[in-house]
């Protein structure tokens, strides 16, 4: 007798749960020296350990960036952190690391790049599904002027708040 095996039934909450993005780090001067344009998720390809220390929270994106290389899109600076554990397999911390991207998402990044002179900056590190997920985006770099007007607009929001709580 041949037995059928059934998928198990995934409750709509447990699935939201799964696919949900559970974010370790983000790149705090991106938004603040860039204007961004658009946003793409990109995987990673990584070394066990690496994960390990991502999953820890030990990234810094300090002068990270990408950079498309034939046909391929590199992540350059961004530190891991070596795992502590992780003895002879840990691996530079400073490597370039392979993004995993659509080859037309990789195409259309690499024309806005070479004529309107944008860049590609790393935004954020997540974990979806359990893969490491970096969000870049491409963006423009601010003039100082612009800088100046971001601080204006964050105060005045912060003096908003700080008012509308206080009646």
């Amino acid at each position: 007798m041949i037995t059928i095996q059934q998928k198990p039934v995934i409750s709509p909450e447990a699935e939201k749960e799964r696919n949900r993005k559970k974010q370790v780090s983000y790149n705090r001067k991106a938004r603040f020296n860039y204007e961004i344009e658009e946003t793409f998720d990109a995987g990673m390809a990584l070394a066990g350990t690496e994960v390990k220390s991502i999953r820890s929270g030990k990234v810094n994106f300090v002068d990270a960036f990408c950079r498309i290389e034939n046909g391929e899109m590199f992540l350059y600076n961004m530190h891991i952190t070596p795992y502590e554990l992780g003895n002879r397999w840990n691996v530079d911390p400073i490597r370039k690391r392979k993004l995993l991207l659509h080859k037309s998402e990789i195409l259309e990044m690499k024309s806005q790049v070479d004529q309107k002179g944008m860049s590609i900056v790393p935004l954020a590190i997540y974990f979806q599904r359990g893969f490491a997920k970096l969000e870049i985006a491409l963006a423009k770099g601010k003039q100082q002027h612009d800088k100046r007007h971001s601080i204006a607009d964050k105060d005045r929001d912060r003096e908003e708040r700080r008012g509308g709580s206080e009646k």
